[in-house]
């Protein structure tokens, strides 16, 4: 079964196309990763898979998506909020819940809340509900948006680059969040600049300017592929070894998504 299936799909804005024609599949359960380099059509892929950017032309079918569009909950890497706002914690990740309540639905019932509090427990900010969002870090902020996110009804989780440029402490939380997902039977498909994060994650999505290649880490992470997809002025091998000198590749000191991928 696959929570994602695309076929001759082509993304633009306007003229400028941002991925080209691109057939793959994404499976249901366990987490993809979608990687490649800047500007390589990571997050506008991600968007697709939302209903968020239309296709110029093929086709992408989402059956989360068929069921309600709140069934497919997405977290941006960066969300803007009015500093001015007098907005807690709680009350944006109560905000998650407005795409379960439909155009008419009332936020504030019981489950409502119950969704919001285990959602805050979960990624470890229970104790920071009653602050504003202007008090917090930016770890922290990112957690906070995760949980809105995992607060919303869904059966397909989408994270743009969740892990990057957080503190350690920010990254544990959310790495446990990602992995319990899968647990729980939800798909997760997250974008990344970390090669280490997509060797270990069960399917990978690589990108340059259209999808490259798609399958488990083992068969799309090769010298080869990766080349393709970064070129000769990103990518390094060193005694059989694979390294990526890419600048937005900033990732965690100490931390490793997942831990080790099943096999």
């Amino acid at each position: 079964m696959n929570a994602v299936v695309a076929t001759d799909l082509v993304l633009s804005y306007g003229a400028t196309i941002a991925v080209d024609r691109s057939t793959f599949a994404i499976p249901a359960g366990g987490v993809t990763a979608v990687i490649g380099p800047n500007g390589s059509g990571k997050s506008t892929l991600l968007g697709a898979i939302a209903g968020l950017i239309e296709p110029r032309s093929g086709t992408i079918e989402v059956p989360a998506r068929a069921k309600g569009p709140h069934r497919v909950a997405y977290v941006l890497q960066t969300t803007k909020v009015n500093e001015a706002l007098p907005v807690t914690v709680r009350e944006v990740v109560l905000m998650g819940r407005f795409a379960s309540a439909g155009a008419f639905g009332r936020v504030g019932r019981s489950e409502d809340r119950t969704a919001v509090e285990e959602a805050m427990d979960r990624v470890g900010i229970a104790e920071l509900a009653n602050r504003h969002l202007a008090q917090l870090s930016g770890g922290q902020r990112q957690r906070v948006f995760v949980a809105q996110g995992l607060a919303q009804d869904h059966d397909l989780l989408l994270l743009d680059e969740p892990l990057t440029g957080v503190d350690i402490t920010s990254a544990q939380a959310i790495d446990e969040v990602i992995h319990d997902e899968t647990r729980r039977g939800c798909t997760v498909v997250m974008t990344t600049h970390d090669l280490s994060e997509a060797q270990v994650a069960d399917h990978v999505v690589l990108v340059g300017g259209r999808v490259v290649a798609s399958g488990p880490p083992e068969q799309v992470l090769t010298e080869e592929h990766l080349l393709d997809a970064y070129g000769l002025s990103l990518l390094h091998v060193d005694q059989g070894q694979v390294f990526l000198d890419d600048p937005a590749h900033t990732p965690v000191e100490g931390r490793h998504l997942h831990g080790e991928r099943k096999a």
